[in-house]
């Protein structure tokens, strides 16, 4: 239990700060754990919290996006192109923006944190992205212990 508690508030922590990779800390706590069930629910630990970080990152773009430093770095020919390209894309259609979000949530790229500033920005139903993150973190975060505990054990 200490170590499901472990993995869902360090999830929760490398979901806000991109410095801390829970790809590392899986090389390390899938080490320590043997068998496919620990390995499967650790990773639906690590999906839950970085599901609830995802949230902070998309509640902070989607109540800042009308603030003066928002507006100022959306002004900025680079990061302006980029939004607009995003909202385009995503904008009314709601069931590429869940793949794309899902897409980045399993495979890493488009990289989430920015895909969850999007989502934010462009007021993705929370009912969409919640369940979005958390399948796709899941799956990815599973499939990492599965992988440390077959090579390891």
């Amino acid at each position: 239990m200490i170590l499901w508690l472990s993995t869902f508030a360090f999830s929760i922590a490398s979901a806000l700060l991109p410095f801390l990779p829970m790809e590392a800390y899986i090389l390390g706590a899938g080490a320590t754990e043997a068998g496919t069930a620990t390995a499967i629910s650790l990773g639906i630990a690590a999906g839950a919290g970085a599901t609830v970080g995802k949230i902070v990152w998309y509640e902070v773009a989607r109540r800042g996006s009308t603030s003066k430093w928002a507006q100022k770095q959306l002004s900025k020919p680079k990061i302006k192109n980029g939004y607009e390209r995003w909202v385009e894309r995503m904008q009314g259609r709601p069931w590429y923006a869940a793949a794309v979000i899902f897409v980045a949530a399993s495979v890493g790229i488009p990289p989430l944190l920015a895909m969850a500033a999007v989502a934010g920005l462009l007021k993705m139903p929370m009912w969409v992205f919640i369940p979005t993150v958390f399948v796709g973190r899941s799956i990815r975060f599973s499939l990492l212990f599965l992988g440390v505990d077959f090579a390891i054990h």
